[in-house]
């Protein structure tokens, strides 16, 4: 008798085994990775448009002549079919480059996403997301967006626009202008130049901090309603003095800056 226990154990453990299998292997095609590269010539003074809805964005600058895409697509449950990674040249003669990460109840165009009409949500349970790595070459302009994830660009020389919704935004930029907004997170940025143009820079929770030239003519203004307003430039101010929103002349003013939160301080850094 005793020698039937082990053939009783071996033969549980083998139905255990043959039951948990398919289980198993159903977890892992849920969950997972898929990568996605993609590379093309882009001219200095052209746009790279990067969207994307669920996932942070990443841009570097390089010192190649191509712009090199790099996306990985991550999911736990949802259907990574269900989201399509686009690249499209748009503009005289197809200048620019416009890359989405297209969930399947959007389409996307160089003027950002457009719902389509369906007769039933299922994305419920979908939660794909794409996070994207992309280096640029030397003068190639980026505008880099997405909804839920941070955005980060570091390297670039041309000009940079960067948003998200729930997520930071810094932005380290060794030319410029550089503009940024976010819903949900800090306003971080660095620029080397202003380009001569007007300028945001908006979250409603969280600070912004932004560094600029040590010689600076500019108008600001900045406002805040929970926090603090700093700058270290000398500011000559219009109006009544509010702790809560200044409008100031810096040098002998010229292009429009725009500093807004809600809850959060405002920093002018000097650079």
């Amino acid at each position: 008798m005793p020698r039937l226990i082990p053939r009783v154990l071996a033969t549980a453990l083998a139905v255990v085994t043959v039951l948990t299998a398919p289980a198993t292997a159903a977890a892992q095609q849920r969950s997972g990775e898929e990568p996605f590269n993609w590379n093309g010539v882009v001219a200095a003074g052209s746009w790279i448009r990067l969207q994307n809805i669920n996932g942070s964005v990443q841009v570097e600058g390089s010192t190649g002549s191509q712009v090199e895409v790099r996306a990985t697509k991550r999911w736990r449950r949802g259907d990574p079919r269900d989201v399509v990674i686009q690249v499209t040249r748009y503009g005289a003669g197809d200048q620019n480059v416009l890359v989405c990460a297209v969930w399947n109840n959007a389409r996307c165009d160089e003027d950002g996403y457009r719902s389509r009409d369906r007769d039933r949500d299922d994305d419920n349970d979908n939660d794909v997301s794409v996070d994207f790595v992309v280096r640029v070459p030397r003068g190639v302009n980026v505008s880099s967006g997405t909804v839920n994830g941070g955005v980060r660009v570091s390297g670039v020389t041309g000009e940079v626009r960067a948003s998200t919704v729930n997520g930071g935004v810094e932005a380290r930029s060794l030319g410029g202008p550089v503009s940024a907004s976010t819903v949900n997170g800090n306003v971080d940025v660095r620029m080397s130049t202003m380009g001569g143009r007007d300028l945001s820079f908006a979250t409603v929770n969280g600070s912004v901090t932004v560094e600029l030239p040590s010689q600076l003519d500019a108008e600001v203004e900045m406002t805040t309603v929970n926090g603090g307003l700093n700058a270290d430039y000398p500011l000559t101010l219009s109006g009544r003095i509010n702790p809560r929103h200044i409008r100031a002349t810096i040098g002998r003013g010229g292009p429009r800056l725009k500093f807004t939160t809600v809850n959060g301080s405002v920093r002018l850094k000097k650079g």
